[in-house]
């Protein structure tokens, strides 16, 4: 953990906030799916699909990669977040924003411009504060490159959602399907995928033991990472056919699975064993995604094209991107309560190591349960039966991710209140 700059870290409730709101949002996800088992029957364009869709990017991804960013930027990319005071605002707003936005889609239709609002102007204070920052000159270009990509992103996002909001209102006259899957393309290969691999290029060898990442390979996919998801939202809106977004998703999701997952086979210091079975798995999900997008793009048989890219959406985003999210979630809330204590011990003192505030037996329990969720999700196709297993499965995993990561802070707040206990 050499080059990580401690001393301005954020205070640990900045980042905590954001990522013990994951898997609470996990755990509505599978709710919502135990209480409507036809909820996949709709379609993608069906409210509830859109709702659960809705739930798992912002609520899971969502909450997942900013509180993430709030303790990575300072920590490891040397970019500072200002407007601190702003955040608990602008997590409130996140999250009412999504309530809103879910009871738009299943009840109260009225509302939903407001609920688009709210989760648009939620974002400013994260967004707005680096961005000068990380797109200026300094070291690790590459690193703030990407990330400031991957925020801009975030935000052009932001915007088409307000946008397809307002079509779906009948205060513009745009096409819906064009702006919505411009807005997909964007949130997933820009924002999500682009996020990914940018932070990827760092923790994956810190945590994971894997080979750096090669200079030349990472500024390829910094670059690919903008040009791509821009040049097919761009493409999509001016009237292209949706297969190129899907096979753009399909390419970028396919090419960091395979480069994740080599870098694993090839780890020469492998560590963290739970963490890299998180992420084989994640990798694994988001390559069959990207498999399934295409046969739907190519007509496959077997399934009706639509069903294709249902498939490719369930595996993608409600197996693959949460895998990896939830693997490293256990991790940086464990690195957070270490860097917490550290900051509040006197110096000199001996403080628990990060494995014992997370210990591998607690992550590896945490593991098999959304191996289980993982495997009953594909299967929710098949009945209602099914949906309802995959729904239990899903919320069990995100609860017990939630208790995983209150138990290493009540272990981390433990040694702080009883520091003679463990001399």
């Amino acid at each position: 953990m050499s080059g990580l700059a401690f001393a301005s870290a954020p205070p640990a409730v900045r980042p905590l906030r954001f990522l013990l709101c994951a898997p609470a949002w996990g755990v509505v996800a599978g709710a919502l799916l135990v209480a409507d088992p036809h909820l996949l029957d709709g379609g993608r364009w069906s409210p509830p699909v859109v709702a659960m869709v809705h739930v798992f990017t912002l609520g899971v991804l969502g909450n997942a990669m900013l509180g993430s960013l709030l303790q990575f930027l300072p920590v490891a990319a040397g970019t500072p977040v200002r407007a601190g005071r702003l955040l608990p605002l602008a997590h409130a707003a996140l999250n009412l924003g999504l309530v809103l936005f879910v009871l738009a889609l299943y009840r109260w239709p009225a509302v939903l411009p407001a609920a688009a609002t709210l989760l648009a102007a939620s974002l400013l204070p994260v967004l707005a504060p680096p961005l000068p920052a990380l797109l200026r000159q300094g070291t690790q270009r590459l690193l703030r490159a990407g990330i400031g990509a991957a925020l801009l992103a975030l935000a052009a996002t932001a915007l088409l959602g307000v946008v397809a909001t307002a079509v779906l209102r009948g205060y513009l006259m745009l096409p819906l399907d064009q702006v919505v899957d411009a807005h997909a393309m964007l949130g997933g290969g820009g924002w999500l995928l682009g996020l990914l691999a940018a932070v990827g290029g760092v923790t994956v060898p810190m945590f994971q033991g894997t080979a750096q990442v090669a200079p030349r390979a990472q500024r390829a996919w910094t670059l690919a990472a903008v040009v791509l998801p821009l040049a097919a939202a761009v493409a999509r809106l001016l009237g292209m056919p949706a297969t190129v977004v899907t096979l753009a998703l399909a390419l970028q999701a396919g090419v960091l699975a395979a480069a994740v997952l080599r870098l694993q086979w090839h780890a020469p210091h492998r560590r963290n064993p739970a963490l890299v079975r998180f992420w084989c798995a994640g990798c694994i999900a988001l390559c069959l995604a990207a498999a399934a997008a295409c046969a739907g793009a190519a007509g496959a048989p077997g399934l009706e094209a639509p069903a294709w890219a249902m498939l490719a959406g369930v595996l993608g985003l409600g197996v693959g991107a949460p895998l990896l999210v939830t693997g490293m979630l256990l991790e940086i809330v464990a690195f957070i309560a270490w860097v917490d204590l550290r900051g509040r011990c006197p110096r000199g003192m001996r403080i628990p190591a990060v494995g014992r505030l997370q210990p591998e037996e607690d992550k590896r329990r945490v593991l098999a349960l959304h191996l289980v969720a993982a495997l009953l999700l594909p299967a929710a196709f098949l009945g209602p039966l099914a949906t309802l297993a995959a729904g239990l499965a899903l919320s069990a995993a995100h609860a017990a991710t939630a208790l995983c990561l209150l138990r290493c802070l009540r272990r981390a707040r433990h040694f702080r209140l009883h520091t003679e206990a463990y001399r």
